[in-house]
Order: C-alpha cells, then structure tokens, then sequence
C-alpha cells in the first residue's frame, strides 16, 4: 500500500484560514461508508442524521498556548520552542528552532525572564528536553507568554484563542486542537442530548506526530509518535451500553477514533489510561466505532488512511474530488464530513 494512493488535488485557495463567526454554520457533507452516497448539508443539521440510543464520543482535551518564543541567554539568538510532551513535572519534550543552536545546556530565555528554559537532552528526531524554571504557576505563565500553535498551513494570525478550543474542553495537554469537535456549539450539544444522543467523554492529548508528514514510501513503514488518552469509567459504560443496545458510536474526530479502539478488546470498551501509536489504516477493522464526523485532510496523510480504512479508499477520495469541486473549505479551520451509514433509510426518518 503506498502512501501517493492517498494523494488528492487541492487548490490553496481552499484552506481555510480562519474559523466562521458561527461554529456550527460550516458545510457537512455526508459519506455513506457503504455505497459511498454523498449529501450535502449545514454543519447545525447535523441533528436530522443522528438517531436515539446513538452515542457521539468527544475528546475533552484542551491546547495549551504551546509556542513560545525567546532569545538565546549567550548571544541574544531568537528560539522558537513547540511543547510538544510534558514528561515530568517541569520537564518537556520540545520541537526547537533552530535546532542547532541548542545544543545541551543551551538556556533561553521568555517574557525578559518571567520563564527560563535548559536543554537537558537531545531526542528522537532532534527534539529537545527542555527544564523551565520561573516563579508561579506554570499554567499561568504559559498563558500569559504562549501562543497557539496553528498548524503552518494557516498564515493569519488567531484573534481569539478561544476559537483553536472545541467548546467543550477540559484537560490542558494537546499541541494541537481535535478538529472536528470545533463545529459544535454548546446549544447544538444540548438539542443533542435532548433527542436522546448519549455523549461519552474520553482524553487524547493530541500531540503534532499525527500531522507530520509521512516521509516512507509504503504506509506500512510509517510509525506513528505517542499519545495519552484517558477513558473513565463513566464513559466505557456509556459505549459499551450503546453497542449493547444496538446503537450507533460515532466519534467526533480521528482522536477520539483512535482512543477507543486503542483501548477496546473484544468488543469491549476498558477504562483505561496509557500512551498510544496505533496506525489505522486501509484492512483495520474497527472494533468499536460505528461512524466518524471529522474534517477534510491533507493529501498522504495518516488521518486520510484513517479515513479510508472506514470508508474505502475511492469512496473517500470520491468524495474529497466533490468537496474541491464544490468548494468546501479544507483542514483545522475548515468544513466537516460525516461518515455515516444508510444515508436512504436517514433521508426516510426527516
């Protein structure tokens, strides 16, 4: 299987650099996973093609403002610093720029000092080990000196933080925001969980190995990096009941996808909490996720493979041709699909 099989055409003018004032007013097309039927929709109508007894799944993690920028203490040199893993207390894994001037035991410096970084080590890849130092409390400094970190295909500036973080985030720890999650507002969750729509809350705090791109020619020897995920209780009884009544899990977005059927067996949803790497692609057959509601993403991408592993290849890149030609906005700030099943027999219930 190679990776040029997951390539599609995509104008620059497509992606999206900036979210819409409504969250939930964004284009919705609908991919029956089975006969690849395509229907075009408003995000907000979202509600019409979900059933009673169904369960969205929502990844609950927060972004941190994980850009920070400093100078170099020796030579005054500007640095770039990406938190990327929190590994200990104080300790981070870090995406630096340049890179070849922080060599261990290079300091540098935030805010004139309100922060202060040492490299420790050296990593996979060239990340570094930074160990911060300051004076209050980490959290606070870093939302007084961090920046989003968009991801570099959008070029305009954020105006509001607010707007890279899903409406219903929680847990501090992602280098990137589950985009799917974006299009919900918290009045379309409600008119949800009043038509009888269990919602089930599980953690993955995304991490930026998801979007690299994958630099190996066939898609079996690409390795995915690490990530958290945290499912409780409460959420594992939530699945597992929907499954056992019959009903439908849909996840809202590929991290969501991929926390639950890193911790399913069986059938079976555990509660559980760990670091995951699981790689889905084409002929992974899902042991828990019924539907998927995600956004549009980037040629060869793991999130493409994933995709096509639940929809087929030609259906996916079918319905990718149509979203270009029928101008849907592309990637993080971009318009969603809903890969759904029956899109006649939906149709039937309106």
């Amino acid at each position: 299987m190679l990776v040029k099989d997951f390539d599609f055409y995509l104008p620059q003018e497509q992606i999206a650099q900036d979210p819409l004032e409504d969250r939930s007013s964004s284009k919705l097309l609908l991919l029956d996973k089975e006969t690849g039927k395509l229907k075009h929709e408003i995000f907000k109508n979202i509600t019409q093609y979900l059933k009673p007894g169904d369960c969205l799944v929502l990844n609950n993690t927060k972004v941190i403002p994980a850009r920070l920028y400093g100078e170099k203490e020796d030579t005054g040199a500007q640095i770039e610093v990406l938190l990327l893993k929190r590994k200990e207390n104080d300790i981070w894994e870090c995406l630096v720029k340049p890179g070849k001037k922080m060599k261990v035991g290079a300091r540098v410096s935030f805010g004139e000092g309100l922060l202060k970084g040492e490299v420790v080590d050296i990593v996979e890849e060239g990340n570094r080990l930074i160990r911060f130092s300051y004076e209050g409390i980490f959290e606070e400094i870093l939302d007084r000196l961090g920046q989003m970190p968009l991801p570099p295909y959008i070029t305009h500036k954020l105006k509001d933080k607010n707007r890279y973080q899903t409406v219903y985030a929680k847990y501090d720890g992602s280098a990137a925001a589950p985009t799917a999650g974006l299009h919900f507002t918290k009045e379309l969750l409600e008119e949800v969980r009043r038509m009888g729509v269990e919602i089930a809350e599980v953690t993955l705090h995304v991490g930026l190995g998801t979007f690299r791109p994958v630099k190996v020619e066939d898609v079996l020897d690409h390795h995915m990096h690490s990530e958290f995920y945290q499912i409780d209780q409460e959420a594992a009884d939530i699945i597992n009941n929907t499954k056992k009544k019959g009903g439908r899990v849909i996840c809202v977005g590929t991290t969501s996808c991929r926390t639950i059927e890193s911790a399913a067996k069986d059938g079976q949803l555990s509660a559980k909490s760990g670091w995951t790497d699981i790689f889905i692609y084409p002929g992974y057959q899902f042991k828990i996720l019924d539907c998927l509601i995600t956004n549009f993403h980037l040629p060869q991408s793991t999130l493409l493979m994933l995709v096509s592993a639940l929809a087929g290849r030609e259906h996916v890149l079918a319905a990718y041709e149509e979203a270009v030609k029928e101008q849907y906005r592309f990637f993080s700030f971009g318009d969603a699909m809903f890969i759904t099943d029956n899109i006649e027999n939906l149709d039937k219930k309106l």
